[in-house]
């Protein structure tokens, strides 16, 4: 008997933290480095505490225009009631538009972040991205985007 009721303990608790992530969120994230942009972002769960985040985006300066696609992996720990903190990992690649100079980037990028889960399917999230760019012309350098998030979840 007590095997059994171990065994449904470890199953409940499985089952609970596989739904701490939805299969699916897609929104937009707002935020500011070098310039203000916004990113259309779609989140894909993966297992319990890991997720894909891709978000495609532009940022708008008074010296640079760039456009860019961003792949991170994520790992979601919760905290309390529906608030999760996330790290992750990725990197991605855009063009941009400096006047007389234009091209193309990559980049490598962190991801730091809190987000709170509501009772309905929104989600709301703040997190830090620093972002390393590889390009002798635009970005070889170290920008530390923050930015809210906000994603419709199904």
């Amino acid at each position: 008997m007590r095997t059994i009721v171990t065994f449904l303990f470890v199953l409940a608790t499985v089952g609970l933290s596989a739904q701490s992530i939805s299969k699916n969120a897609l929104g937009v994230r707002l935020g500011d480095n070098d310039g203000f942009g916004g990113e259309i972002s779609y989140q894909r769960y993966l297992h319990e505490n890991n997720r894909l985040e891709f978000d495609l985006g532009w940022r708008n300066s008074n010296d640079v225009d760039a456009f860019k696609l961003v792949g991170l992996y994520q790992w979601v720990m919760p905290i309390d009631g529906g608030f999760h903190w996330y790290v992750g990992a990725g990197g991605g690649i855009g063009s941009f538009d400096a006047g007389d100079n234009d091209g193309t980037f990559a980049l490598v990028a962190g991801d730091i972040g809190i987000e709170y889960d509501f009772n309905i399917p929104l989600l709301i999230s703040l997190d830090m991205r620093p972002e390393l760019g590889f390009n002798d012309n635009y970005s070889d350098n170290l920008d530390l985007d923050i930015a809210l998030g906000l994603r419709y979840q199904f």
